[in-house]
């Protein structure tokens, strides 16, 4: 393992004497650090691939259309639109529930602690 670790460090080294690292995207900037507290340690690498390759759960999904079916709800002055967009925003509950219910997540704390906001935010 140490001699493909030297390795690695030698095609490193090599790559930054050529000066390939000079143009990188972000260079000088600080880097972003996120928040995987959340997320139990064995899975963060799982998550963080996913996120840099653009994937997102179907439960973050229903959470972004019912923050936004939230806004238009509250937003909206028509009445049977406003049904329309509480029975879509209920339906959208109903159906990350049951998701989270099977997945074992119901019971995260993170996931009460949305429920709430949410909840805060129809009132």
């Amino acid at each position: 393992m140490e001699m493909l670790s030297w390795l690695a460090e030698q095609k490193i080294a090599e790559a930054m004497a050529r000066g390939e690292f000079d143009h990188l995207p972000g260079k000088g900037k600080p880097l972003k650090v996120e928040d995987l507290s959340g997320v139990p340690e064995d899975l963060r690498m799982a998550y963080k691939l996913m996120k840099n390759a653009g994937y997102v759960p179907e439960e973050v999904q229903l959470q972004q259309e019912m923050v936004r079916l939230a806004d238009l709800l509250a937003a909206c002055q028509d009445g049977p639109e406003k049904q329309a967009l509480k029975k879509r925003l209920t339906e959208q509950q109903l159906r990350l529930n049951l998701l989270m219910s099977e997945r074992g997540l119901s019971a995260n704390p993170a996931f009460r602690q949305y429920e709430e906001a949410i909840r805060r935010k129809l009132e």
